[in-house]
């Protein structure tokens, strides 16, 4: 099936998780934020989250800086 991140598309197999979206873009234990169709996705809930077809989800990475 294919999903959409940060606006490119992106062809993943059914049943794909947010958890395994993250460890898959290799930013597994980065600060980040996630978003799908336009609702924040909590990371407690990561690993139970399931992306369905033509879902589009937006990553964002927090920076630090001084």
């Amino acid at each position: 099936m294919e999903i959409i991140v940060n606006g490119e598309q992106r062809e993943v197999s059914d049943g794909l998780t947010a958890a395994q979206l993250v460890d898959d873009m290799a930013i597994t234990g980065k600060r980040i934020a996630m978003e799908v169709n336009l609702e924040i996705v909590p990371r407690s809930t990561y690993a139970e989250y399931i992306f369905k077809s033509g879902d589009k989800v937006e990553i964002v990475h927090a920076v630090g800086g001084g």
